[in-house]
């Protein structure tokens, strides 16, 4: 990868189970969480001797650092090759989470391979240690007491697991929070040992687990690691405790390990082969640069989600608002992450919607348009953004867009519309609230509802009449003509409607239909696009399309003409519209640009500023999900209409 991400990925499974390296050389700082506290790591290698630090703050350890020689990121693994002594250190962390195979996707685990080989032809004794602290099972170190003990796994494994004396399974919800039950497993597989220790830092004890080996340069030589997390139960689900799917067959978190171990080899073949056709296919759709933020998007896309079974045993796959405000299965966050998964497997978005659809149907939601959410993670009981059911910060055309568009094209990708026969009386109910208010919407809040609310935004519009083309699209899938029809032909009168009232008249298109000379990113309309619907003239899209050159900054175009900053999903989204490749690539480009350089050292931002690549907030958010859009429209799978 030739991007200098602003955060490295090394374990990366769950909001809480997250481990990244927010500095050029993993030697220069500190292991953190995503959300920047620390989750302490240290990595040395004793060779003939002589200790070095190849993971942590060498300074603060007071060792000689280990050269970094290179640093490489695919979409499932993290590289570095580390040099010291006359030895060549070669670390490869991956998170195996492959989308076709959903008992792997969700497998708590992060392996780190650790490989010697000589430099200067001598044969070298090295051994390679890794310790964990207790922050990574721990809100904060210190907050209680923790066990360590040594488990026994079959096959030569060394296995110590970590975790709070407490354990005060689910208690707590919120944003800036980690998780302080369930149990850290550090296992080793090699000449090695697993042992808990205590280890000094400035003038506190910190408690450590650690697993070594003894490795010899005599003949390349290795030792498989991982990081493994068992949270017990991992959410609240409407009161319930609810456990992660990789317990639905009867696994535990030491059968697990046996397995990860077993499968290593295969697995990493696998792993291999998905990050290049990612990246060779995200090449062709888009160039080199968009494949790369593609590559450092997948993980983090990833591990911004919680995949369980729910008490009926139906899939349910939870997001979290990192660093916005923790809440749980956000519609208007699920709604632009989607192009990831539709690509790769559809049921994911099902599992996002499902939650949603159970408490729209409960009967403490009083509305007749779509939720916002169902809770703060990882309490789902109910929405708690906008205070809930306070009627006055809800966002009804938003949140019925996104449903509607959700469902629909999960449909169109698996050519199966049962799904929507499940819900269609709640779809029906928001495809008609959209005929009634979404031609120009009133004063609201949409998902852009940092720049507060905004009446007749045209944007916004075109959700409507994108949901209720997609409506009509599930109507026709479901074989009733007459109400597919119905909905097209309303969509096609909205659209008319739109271009008339949102024309600046010099073919670009206004952020509010009240507001002449504005502009904002038509994002929304890359349906019209991806389905195949032909809802709005070419020469439009590609006027307005045009019309964006001239506001791009330094580091892209901003959402629209209020602020500087924009939103890289909403960027891609708008960058797709394009009618040439090389258009794409120029509009994507100073997003690159952005993460390349960015002061703002978190896990992929999706909110930052323009002109300086600051970082206006957001951090490791779902979201970076709708990257792939790109790939999902060249790939035509949910091109409805030919």
């Amino acid at each position: 990868m030739r991007m200098r991400p602003p955060s490295v990925p090394l374990i990366t499974v769950d909001p809480y189970f997250s481990v990244w390296s927010a500095a050029d050389k993993l030697t220069d700082d500190t292991t953190k969480h995503w959300t920047g506290k620390p989750n302490t790591m240290i990595g040395t290698a004793t060779i003939d001797g002589t200790a070095y630090c190849f993971m942590g703050n060498a300074k603060e350890l007071e060792l000689p650092a280990m050269a970094q020689v290179k640093r490489d990121v695919n979409a499932l693994t993290t590289t570095y090759v580390m040099a010291a002594a006359g030895v060549e250190l070669t670390l490869a962390f991956t998170t195996p989470a492959l989308p076709d195979d959903l008992m792997l996707f969700s497998r708590p685990l992060t392996y780190c391979k650790a490989t010697v080989k000589s430099t200067d032809g001598a044969c070298h004794k090295v051994t390679v240690s890794i310790k964990a602290s207790e922050e990574l099972c721990l809100d904060k170190k210190g907050q209680y007491g923790v066990t360590m003990e040594e488990v026994s796994i079959a096959n030569g494994v060394k296995t110590i697991k970590m975790g709070s004396v407490d354990q005060p399974i689910l208690e707590k919800f919120g944003d800036d929070l980690r998780i302080d039950w369930g149990y850290l497993y550090l296992s080793v597989k090699g000449n090695g040992a697993a042992v808990a220790s205590i280890a000094k830092k400035s003038e506190e004890d910190m408690n450590f687990v650690e697993a070594s080996s003894e490795l010899t340069t005599c003949e390349d030589d290795s030792a498989l690691f991982t990081f493994a997390y068992d949270d017990i139960d991992s959410l609240v689900y409407f009161g319930d405790h609810i456990k992660a799917y990789w317990r639905k067959d009867g696994d535990t978190i030491e059968s697990i390990l046996q397995k990860a171990y077993a499968e290593y080899d295969e697995l990493m073949k696998k792993a291999q082969a998905f990050s290049d056709d990612l990246f060779c296919k995200a090449t062709r759709a888009g160039g080199e640069k968009y494949a790369e933020m593609l590559e450092l998007a997948y993980r983090q896309v990833v591990a911004g989600h919680k995949l369980c079974l729910d008490t009926e045993g139906q899939i349910i796959y939870v997001s979290k608002e990192c660093f916005s405000n923790g809440c749980a299965v956000t519609v208007d966050v699920s709604y632009p992450s989607i192009p990831m998964f539709l690509y790769y497997n559809p049921e994911l978005v099902k599992g996002m919607s499902r939650p949603i659809f159970k408490y729209a149907d409960s009967e403490v939601w009083p509305f007749d348009f779509a939720p916002h959410d169902v809770g703060c993670y990882p309490h789902l009981n109910g929405q708690v953004y906008s205070e809930g059911t306070n009627p006055n910060w809800q966002m009804p055309v938003e949140e019925c867009g996104n449903m509607l568009v959700m469902v629909a094209s999960t449909c169109v990708v698996e050519n199966d519309a049962s799904f929507a026969k499940e819900y269609m009386t709640d779809l029906k109910k928001w495809a008609d609230y959209l005929v009634e208010y979404g031609t120009d919407p009133d004063n609201q809040l949409c998902t852009d509802d940092f720049a507060g609310h905004l009446a007749h935004n045209c944007n916004l519009s075109l959700k409507a009449i994108m949901a209720i083309a997609g409506f009509s699209i599930l109507m026709d899938m479901l074989g009733d003509k007459a109400e597919a029809d119905k909905y097209m032909n309303t969509a096609k009168e909205m659209a008319a409607t739109w271009i008339k009232m949102a024309d600046n008249g010099d073919g670009s298109y206004r952020l509010a239909f009240d507001q002449p000379g504005t502009f904002s990113m038509k994002y929304n309309v890359i349906w019209d696009k991806i389905f195949g619907t032909n809802l709005f003239p070419k020469e439009v899209i590609q006027s307005e399309f045009a019309s964006y050159k001239k506001h791009v900054n330094k580091y892209g175009m901003p959402l629209d003409n209020r602020e500087t900053y924009t939103k890289s999903d909403w960027l891609v989204w708008t960058a797709t519209l394009a009618a040439e490749r090389e258009d794409f690539e120029e509009f994507v480009a100073p997003l690159w640009d952005n993460y390349n350089s960015t002061p703002s050292r978190v896990p992929m931002t999706d909110w930052y500023f323009t002109i300086t690549s600051e970082q206006k907030g957001f951090q490791h958010r779902t979201v970076q999900g709708g990257l792939f859009i790109k790939l999902l429209d060249e790939s035509g799978i949910c091109k409805y209409y030919k």
